[in-house]
């Protein structure tokens, strides 16, 4: 007959599903890990506390960069001999820094090789926990605002419902949200015109243009209104045989000259402007504009580019502006670019070299660059963005190593093993704010998985920025974990739950391996985790304590405190047996 519990209210030990927590997912223990404090450079002792616990993978929580510089690298080697003496591994939370270079005050270009040195500093560092393997060193994709979505009341599809745009030549970020635009003009005002994140943002960069260009002719208007009559009254003649209407009329002219000139240095910069930030179409369109432009400029200027004829000068300005007029309200350059694509653009930059020195450095035991998605609302923080992140920044790679003489093959390979994603399954839980359901989660997992490194193993409600174990939240964790399984995801399963003991003041590496169900032995068999661990210390559901404080109380763990007729030292006021006086 099969063991029955007393209470019918407990899991049965026989069914591989039993527990409330479990999610149906078996995960081995080995595969689990747990991250340090984040608050403290102290993190030998962080390390002690969880192998205590028989944590097999520590990830190294170093939030802050100012904690971080504060590890002495004597403790990362013995850091290193600690790991290897308990057979457990070790894998790197990097601090929080934007790599393409955003601070508070922006961006420029300093920032991002700032970015780029410190994480160089932070992969030498990690190195050491681990010399001689890929260590995994997780870094934040982002650390700015960035796109968020809602679902197309027609077709149900993901559309931007507001969108982060950044001036590229001033690093100015600017929120373009989804409104109905109200114009006098419409046959139905109350109604209104939805305009979009990307309608908004086309109209900002031909709003830029359309200001830029017109102070240009501004300029140039006033130089046209001292040149008439000013210059044709001078021309040919000599200074010293001027009158003196022909005095004031050679001034104005300078005048006219300094507003040209001014006018000339602009539309130099706004044309770079253009010419940068254009498409290739836009570009040939910008090269017609230069010829044309030429043409003008030759009757304007001796062969030595000094001006010689103003009047031509003025004619040669007003065709560059007025091509460049047309070119930019038909195809405004991007001035204003979506935070995404400008974020991937310099923070593959950024990552890509990192991971180039390091390979170079350490070659095969090189640290891994692992790019984990934000917070969902952050800059690259759905799969697409970080996936297209990670792809740029395995081209940035090769491209770089291809210059230092490395065969394309070589460099792509080395790529693919050292640079790729963490997963965070809470922090794109939080799409959920946003109308979103677990299928949006599940989606996500499979559209990443094929370049997961690592994975930060998380649950929440999707409300906000929250850590929970496996089981105890909203999240698909079974079907999340089962498309990254099909889709090639490597790497470990970390569970951060720094806020779980803060608030709890326990360990939650015993839930998590609940909610997984994972094996007590090495082999893939029961006994399972979720089958036992409720019957340890409650009598209504199994076995009961075992060996209880009271037994060592009573009894000892030696001679000593066993009573006298039993060979201990205790005395006794009468026999156990018989009731008579211990003589």
């Amino acid at each position: 007959m099969a063991y029955e519990y007393f209470h019918d209210k407990g899991p049965n030990e026989l069914k591989e599903d039993s527990g409330d927590l479990y999610i149906g997912y078996r995960i081995p223990q080995g595969e689990l890990g747990a991250t340090t404090s984040v608050q403290t450079a102290n993190q030998i002792k962080e390390v002690t506390n969880l192998l205590n616990q028989g944590i097999k993978n520590i990830e190294i929580s170093t939030i802050s960069a100012d904690v971080f510089e504060m590890i002495p690298k004597q403790h990362l080697k013995e850091i290193n001999r600690l790991t290897k003496l308990t057979g457990s591994e070790t894998s790197l939370h990097a601090p929080v820094i934007d790599p393409s270079g955003f601070t508070q005050q922006g961006w420029n270009e300093s920032n991002r090789e700032v970015a780029e040195n410190q994480f160089s500093n932070v992969m030498k560092n990690s190195h050491e926990l681990n010399p001689d393997g890929n260590i995994p060193v997780t870094i934040h994709a982002s650390q700015i605002p960035g796109t968020t979505h809602m679902k197309d009341p027609v077709t149900g599809e993901m559309i931007a419902r507001s969108m982060v745009a950044v001036n590229q030549e001033t690093g100015e970020l600017r929120n373009l949200e989804r409104e109905k635009i109200h114009f006098p003009d419409m046959q139905n005002i109350e109604a209104g015109e939805e305009f979009t994140p990307e309608r908004r943002l086309k109209s900002a960069n031909a709003t830029h243009w359309e200001n830029q260009l017109s102070q240009l002719v501004f300029y140039k208007e006033r130089a046209d209104e001292l040149l008439d009559g000013n210059w044709p009254s001078i021309v040919g003649e000599k200074k010293e045989d001027y009158n003196e209407k022909q005095i004031i009329s050679s001034q104005k002219v300078e005048n006219a000259n300094v507003y040209l000139h001014n006018a000339y240095q602009n539309v130099n910069s706004l044309f770079d402007q253009a010419y940068k930030n254009s498409d290739a179409d836009g570009k040939e369109k910008l090269k017609n504009a230069s010829d044309k432009f030429k043409v003008y400029w030759k009757k304007a200027a001796d062969e030595e580019g000094r001006l010689k004829n103003p009047a031509f000068f003025s004619g040669a300005l007003q065709v560059l502006i007025g091509e460049m007029q047309n070119i930019t309200q038909e195809t405004p350059p991007q001035i204003y670019k979506p935070i995404e694509d400008f974020a991937t653009s310099k923070a593959s930059q950024t990552l890509g070299n990192v991971a180039f020195k390091s390979w170079k450095e350490f070659g095969k035991n090189s640290p891994i660059v692992s790019i984990e998605n934000p917070p969902y609302g952050s800059a690259i923080s759905t799969a697409k963005d970080l996936r297209n992140l990670v792809d740029a920044t395995r081209k940035q790679f090769v491209e770089k190593a291809k210059t230092e003489g490395y065969s394309e093959s070589e460099a792509k390979e080395a790529a693919e093993k050292l640079i790729g994603a963490t997963w965070d399954t809470s922090h794109i839980s939080m799409i959920r704010q946003h109308g979103f359901g677990k299928d949006t989660l599940i989606d996500e997992a499979k559209h990443i998985a094929p370049v997961v490194k690592h994975v930060h193993f998380n649950d929440n409600f999707g409300g906000s920025h929250t850590d929970l174990p496996a089981g105890m939240g909203t999240v698909p964790m079974k079907e999340i974990m089962g498309e990254l399984e099909k889709g090639g995801a490597k790497g470990k399963k970390v569970f951060e739950g720094g806020q779980w003991f803060q608030h709890f003041q326990t360990s939650p590496h015993p839930v998590v391996m609940e909610a997984v169900g994972s094996p007590l032995y090495g082999m893939m068999a029961a006994p399972y985790w979720n089958q036992i661990r409720d019957t340890m210390g409650n009598y209504m559901l199994g076995h009961g304590e075992i060996l209880p404080d009271q037994h060592f109380s009573t009894y000892g763990s030696g001679f000593a405190t066993l009573p006298r007729e039993l060979g201990g030292q205790m005395g006794g006021g009468q026999s156990r047996f018989s009731g008579a006086p211990n003589q």
